[in-house]
């Protein structure tokens, strides 16, 4: 399997520096790679821990913003 520079930069990150949308992205990027790059098993339980990591980042972030909404709609329904 070869593996790009922006595959390579997705494992060595972070997932707790990332935004959602480079999250996303790496996620996707590694999914790609999992469906298409013919990957050896041990490179499949890597790619595999990584979108964990990046699918629980992205999971976050949407939790937290839900969190968000639903308080400013509260908030709202308070102030009327």
């Amino acid at each position: 399997m070869e593996i790009d520079e922006e595959l390579t930069a997705v494992m060595e990150a972070n997932p707790a520096e990332l935004s959602y949308e480079q999250a996303r992205d790496g996620l996707l990027k590694v999914v790609h790679q999992l469906e298409e790059g013919n990957p050896t098993l041990e490179q499949s339980m890597q790619l595999w821990e990584k979108g964990e990591e990046l699918a629980s980042r992205c999971q976050k972030f949407l939790d937290d913003a839900q969190a968000r909404l639903a308080q400013a709609k509260d908030s709202e329904s308070e102030s009327e």
